[in-house]
Order: C-alpha cells, then sequence, then structure tokens
C-alpha cells in the first residue's frame, strides 16, 4: 500500500495571555505534542481518547485548519507545513473536513443545495448544469432526495444535517477526509446509519479517513488501526484487532473496559482510573500517564518513553511492555 499522509513530530501550543489591553504570553496549553503516524491509500485510522486529549486539534492541524506549533505534515510526498496560503488552497480540494455538530457546521442562510455546491464553485469544478447533477447524485448517495437541495438546514432533524455536511465534504472528490467525531452529536441508531453510510461511501468513491471519536465501541466498526491519545500525545497504534484483542498500554486497557457490555453477567472488572486528567499546561515529568497508571515505577516519573515497536504494526509509549 502506498502512503497518503504522514504527520511527523506535530505539535500545537496554544497560548494564554493575561491582561486585556497589553497582554503577554504567561504560558502555553500543550494541546498536541509529538504526534507521529502514517496513512496509506484506503485506509481508515481510528484516533480515539478522552475529552480534551487533543484528537480534534490533530486533526485540524493535518489539514491546517490551525496553524501547527511545529512538525510536518507530508500529503502524497508534499510537506505542506512549508506552504503558503494561495499553495495550500490548491491541496484542500484534495482533503476534506466532516464537523463534529450538524447543527452549527452548516450554513443556515444556504439551502442545502448551495452548501454542498460551495467547494465545487470554490475549485471552479464544473459548469452549472454539472454542479447541479453532481449535487443530486450526492444527495441520493447519502440517502436524501434531489428535491431536500432547495430547503434549509433547519428543515432537517440532525442525522440528516449530517448527511448533509459529509455530501458536501465529498462534492469536490476529495482523497483524504477527516471525520471529527461525526456521530458524537446522534441517537445510537443514527450513530450505526452514519458509520454504515460512511464504510459504503469510503468504497464507492476510494477514500482515506482519519475517524475521531471518544467511543471506543463505534471506532471499532469503521476503522483498520487504532491510534489512542492521552493529553496530546499517542500512546498505543496498532491494527484495530490487535488493539481490541491485547491492549498494552495501561491507558487502552482502561479505555475498554469502560465499554458497556450487553449481557451484565459477563462484565469484567472495570479499571477505573484514579485522579484527575493533569493540566496539559503543566503535563507530568515522564510519562505523562503516571499520575493515573497503577503499574507507574521510578522510570515512569522521570523519563518518557517513546513510542515503540512490540510486533508487526502494534506500537506503544510504555516502559514495562515487552515482547
Amino acid at each position: 500500500m502506498s502512503v497518503l499522509l504522514e504527520v511527523k513530530d506535530l505539535k500545537k501550543y496554544f497560548p494564554i495571555k493575561k491582561g486585556s489591553f497589553f497582554s503577554k504570553h504567561i504560558d502555553y496549553v500543550k494541546a498536541v505534542e509529538d504526534v507521529s503516524f502514517i496513512l496509506n491509500k484506503g485506509e481508515t485510522l481510528g484516533i480515539v481518547g478522552e475529552s480534551g486529549c487533543g484528537k480534534s486539534t490533530t486533526g485540524r492541524c493535518i489539514l491546517k485548519l490551525i496553524e501547527p506549533t511545529d512538525g510536518e505534515v507530508k500529503f502524497e510526498g508534499r510537506n505542506l507545513s512549508v506552504l503558503s496560503k494561495n499553495e495550500m488552497r490548491s491541496v484542500r480540494k484534495d482533503m476534506q473536513f466532516i464537523f463534529q455538530d450538524p447543527y452549527a457546521s452548516l450554513n443556515p442562510r444556504l439551502t442545502v443545495g448551495e452548501t454542498i455546491m460551495e467547494p465545487m464553485k470554490n475549485f471552479n469544478i464544473g459548469d452549472k448544469e454539472s454542479r447541479q447533477k453532481r449535487v443530486e447524485e450526492l444527495l441520493d448517495v447519502v440517502g436524501l432526495s434531489p428535491y431536500h437541495a432547495t430547503r434549509y438546514p433547519h428543515e432537517f432533524s440532525g442525522g440528516q444535517r449530517q448527511r448533509v455536511g459529509i455530501a458536501r465534504a465529498l462534492s469536490a472528490n476529495p482523497k483524504l477526509v477527516v471525520c471529527d467525531e461525526p456521530v458524537s452529536a446522534l441517537d445510537v441508531s443514527i450513530q450505526a446509519q452514519t458509520i454504515n453510510l460512511l464504510k459504503d461511501l469510503q468504497q464507492k468513491y476510494d477514500l482515506t479517513m482519519i475517524f475521531i471519536a471518544h467511543d471506543l465501541s463505534v471506532v471499532k466498526h469503521i476503522s483498520d488501526r487504532v491510534a489512542v491519545m492521552y493529553l496530546g500525545s499517542i500512546v498505543e497504534i496498532s491494527d484495530y484487532k490487535d488493539l481490541y484483542a491485547q491492549p498494552l498500554h495501561p491507558y487502552t486497557q482502561a479505555l475498554l473496559s469502560s465499554i458497556p457490555k450487553p449481557n451484565p453477567k459477563a462484565i469484567k472488572d472495570r479499571i477505573i482510573l484514579e485522579g484527575d486528567i493533569p493540566s496539559p499546561t503543566n503535563p507530568p515529568s515522564g510519562c505523562k500517564f503516571h499520575t493515573r497508571c497503577r503499574y507507574v515505577t521510578e522510570i515512569c516519573k522521570t523519563t518518557k518513553p517513546e513510542l515503540r515497536k512490540i510486533n508487526d504494526g502494534h506500537e506503544v509509549a510504555c516502559h514495562h511492555v515487552t515482547d
């Protein structure tokens, strides 16, 4: 498989300012720190973790919706980190984003047809007639009808709005789609429909996807590989089957143990993480997870573990994991 996206040592720090008029930087929120991974063409990478772990910021930095502080993002071998705004604009057609909130992500003043057509106008794709046909095609593909094109977002349910958001992301024929928790605001039954829709669209249009979520049970059904993030860093990344069958990092083990089971009698002992998530402004020294880890030793407090390969395709950042 050929590599479509390569992320290396990605960082994003948000400055904390003090004062109103003559404000000055007093510290930084380290939202993303040293994130590295490779994404192959046609693959879906799930990124999971607790709220505030930096997964959504990672997705936005990859597409340069927010400017990274440091690191490299290569798309088809091209380093996006050094591109100007005009150069980046030519690449954006191939990289689209599905936002989390189906209510806030659509312009209430535009009809659904105008919303889906907008990327085609921006990138000068086709003429008016071909754009209209593309809108009707995409509405049909995502499970809506052509007559919905004349309606406004407030006339749709949350699940239908998210389908419009998916259609808009596909209208420019992208190669990479970043899905930022696209089902977290939807009912459970609608979540399943949306996941199945995304899987079908990936095969139909040969898409490569990054699927961001906090629910491991959702990620399992759509991802080829899964990256687990904690406090801005990836602590484990693996093929989804290996990760769910044999999680190696204590944090991943705790996340998996929290997934609700349909049969209460089959529930295993749940791993309860003690303490609060440390502040990203002042993360712990050494392993960031050591303040909540039940296996913590002295080396965890002083030395930062690097992501290391344990077996084929399975990497983990933990001092106490062996072959």
